[in-house]
This record gives structure tokens, sequence and C-alpha cells, in this order.
């Protein structure tokens, strides 16, 4: 079997089954087109940022043309900024006026809701626990205002109680307004003091209310651990986990990693430290390899356009999906005690999944000749690249052959060799599906 993490909740099981989703960081920032940090990298006062509000028209944004890009990039679901941290709400919120549905007339949340169930997928909601819009929301380290000479001046009069109303007030919203929610991405919480400043705790949100009202309001949605309380699994930012991840009494928990294109979540112009579409997809297949789902983000640009490298590398991910998708989708990491017994006959560059009785060879370096599979005598009923379902020759070691010439030999007893082609298929990631004995 394969091993699992904790199990979630039957009608949160859709999650560790889709394995590949589809972020999308979209706001004002991205007509300030420098990062979705730069309202406080650039420590601008809410007046200064204001004028992106009065400019931002995403009249290129295109729900459906979304959805579907990330459905033929092999994405199961879709996890939209409904608020970043520059507080600027993306949908028709009844408590604010700083949102796209006073400026633009628009609601995307509804919009994206709206295509994400067209297209059959798995509808997230991200939204900032950070406000550095509101009046009543305190300077704190990553503040936009943490530098100014009166910047502990400014928390007189400031209220984190009635933020936190505020914040509960949106957060229902969101959860009641648009049908069924799948994923709820909170961020974040960052539960220590620093320059002087205290930092935001889990008492700062009420985490343990707003976690409650998800629970009530859409049962079936997972939860991210941003809240600084436990939800659903774990989310690695920007690096890829060496092994499966575990908890602190060693068990292993549902997980994703968070990445980027380029470094960056906003839309950025000048930023070109692109991510191949062949890494991408090697570190989609370490990710599932160690049982975890890969959430790849996108940056609209100022119009609500992706950009054309942003488009190209989605449908270039889509080429390899499409032909191996079942050796990703609901795949997870291969049965330990099998992957034990392969892995000391393996060339290098072999990462491997497994789904049912399907065990998935994931070819980052292509081996001449031959790949020896050590302990699998009586397990292998066929072999084939996944590719074009072509066959791939298989025989089982004798143990008195010896290597000569031609013959290879020296592999010990129960080894399968499976007879690879000269040539490397072209394909990212070439792959070899076994089909096992149960």
């Amino acid at each position: 079997m394969t091993p699992a993490a904790p199990p979630l909740r039957p009608e949160q099981a859709w999650f560790t089954e889709a394995r590949f989703g589809l972020f999308v960081h979209f706001g004002l920032y991205s007509a300030a087109a420098r990062h979705e940090w730069v309202m406080s990298n650039e420590r601008m006062t809410v007046e200064q940022y204001a004028r992106y509000a009065e400019v931002f028209d995403p009249d290129l944004f295109d729900a459906r043309a979304l959805v579907r890009a990330a459905k033929d990039a092999g994405m199961k679901y879709v996890v939209l900024t409904t608020k970043h941290h520059d507080g600027f709400a993306l949908w028709d919120s009844a408590v604010s006026d700083y949102s796209i549905a006073r400026t633009r007339g628009r609601d995307l949340v509804a919009e994206l809701a709206e295509a994400v169930r067209a297209e059959g997928l798995h509808l997230g909601m991200y939204h900032s626990l950070i406000d550095w819009h509101h009046p009543d929301f305190t300077v704190d380290h990553v503040h936009p205002r943490r530098d100014d000479p009166d910047a502990h001046a400014l928390d007189e009069g400031r209220d984190m109680a009635r933020y936190r109303e505020y914040l509960h007030a949106q957060v229902r919203e969101l959860l009641t307004g648009y049908g069924p929610v799948d994923y709820v991405f909170f961020d974040f919480t960052f539960a220590e003091d620093k320059d002087g400043w205290r930092g935001k705790y889990p008492e700062d949100w009420d985490a343990e209310a707003l976690l409650a009202m998800v629970r009530e309001l859409q049962p079936q949605a997972v939860v991210n651990d941003r809240l600084g309380i436990p939800g659903d699994l774990v989310t690695p930012e920007q690096y890829q986990p060496d092994a499966p991840m575990r908890d602190e009494a060693g068990e292993l928990v549902v997980w994703e990693a968070c990445q980027t294109l380029n470094g960056s979540w906003g839309y950025d112009r000048d930023n070109t430290q692109f991510k191949d579409p062949d890494l991408l997809v090697r570190m989609l297949v370490d990710t599932v390899s160690k049982g975890g789902n890969l959430l790849l983000n996108i940056g609209p640009d100022g119009r609500g356009a992706t950009p054309a490298r942003d488009a190209a590398t989605l449908a270039a991910l889509g080429e390899w999906t499409r032909l191996h998708d079942r050796a990703i989708t609901g795949a997870g990491p291969a049965d330990p005690e099998l992957a034990a017994a392969v892995a000391p006959g393996l060339p290098p560059g072999v990462v491997l999944t497994q789904r049912d009785d399907r065990l998935y060879l994931h070819l980052f370096a292509w081996p001449f000749g031959h790949v020896h599979l050590r302990g699998l005598a009586d397990r292998v009923r066929y072999a084939q690249l996944l590719h074009d379902g072509s066959e791939l020759r298989t025989s089982v070691s004798d143990p008195d052959q010896k290597a000569w010439n031609t013959n290879p030999g020296g592999q010990p007893p129960g080894t399968v060799t499976l007879h690879l082609p000269t040539v490397r298929p072209d394909v990212a990631v070439p792959v070899v599906e076994l089909f096992l004995t149960r």
C-alpha cells in the first residue's frame, strides 16, 4: 500500500487526489508591476498607494480562459487572491468600499467561481489576514509605515478588535456568497516580535473562531496552516522539501509546495528569472513522489491578462500532463518496501510514484540501454513507456549468467531488466509505467 498522510475527511479527499493546482495572485500591485509587496517594500502610505485603485482596470481578465488554461495544464484546482495584504478586495464586499466592485463594478471572485465550476475544477480562495489599508490594523515589522519617524504613534487609536470584526465579516461573505468553497488559504501569521515591533499572533485574528467559521459554513473545505494553529495541511513556500513532510511526532502530514514561476507572486514586469517548463515538471514529479501537492502561481498583468510567458509555460506543462496524468493525479509515493527493494539497482535520476497497481519510473536522466529493477521478478506483469503506450521488453536475471561482451549480467536473482530505446523520448520527463501484480 502507498503510505498516506493522516486521512482527510472523505469530503476533503479530492485534495490529495488532485496533486496539482493553480495559484493566481492578482490585485492593485499588478498595476505597479513590481512585486505584490510593493506597498511594503516602498514604504507607501495608504494615500500614495490609493492611486493604483484609481487606474486599475482588469478589462482583459477572462476567468473562463484562465481556468481553461489551468485545466489544460493538468491542474485540478484554482486558488484566487480574494484580498492580498494591501487590503483591496476582488469581490463586492458589504463592509468596504475598497474593492473592484466600487471602482469597476465587477466581482472577480464570482467570475472565477463560475468559471471553475464550469470546467469541473475545485475552487480555492486565498485571503490575507493582513490588511495595510485598514485604519485599525496595527503597525508591525512588515507594515509599510514601520520606518516612519512617528511610526509607533500611528498606533494610537488603532484597535485590532475592530479589525478582527472586519476580517471575520469579509471571510463570512466569501464563505456564504459563492457556493461551495473547496480550499481556504489564509495568509499569514508571524508570531514573533522583531525590530521593536510586536508580530501578529493567532489571537490577533481569533484564529480558532475563523477556523470554526470555515468548518461551520464550508465543512468540506481544506484549510491551510497559516492561521498559526493546525489546519489540514502545511504549506512550504518557495522550496522543495527533501523528504515527505512530517509533524513533530514524526507522523506524515498533508502538504502543498507553493511555488512561483519567477520568484514573484504578483506581476513583476522586469523579473525574468523564470523556471523553465522542464524544471517545473521535475518539481511536480518530485512533490508527488514525496506525498505532496504542487500549487504553482501565475500573476496576471495590470489589465488582467495572463502574460505570454506564463501562458506558454502552462501550455508546455499541459503537453506533458496530457500524456502522463495518471502518474500524477491520484498518485503518491511508491510503497516503501517496494521502493527500498528497487532503489539499489536504479540509475541516477529515477523518481518513483505509484497509483494502486501501477508503478511509475520518472527518468530525469535517460539511461543507456537498460534499467534494472531488483526484487520484482514476480511482480511485473507488463511495462510500457507512458507517453505513447509502447511496450518495453523485459527480462529476468539469470544468476548464472556472466557479463560478457554484449550480454549484461551480474544482477541479483529476481531482477527485472527493462530494455530501453537508445533515443530518449521527446517529452520533458519520460515515464515508464509498470503494471504490477496485486
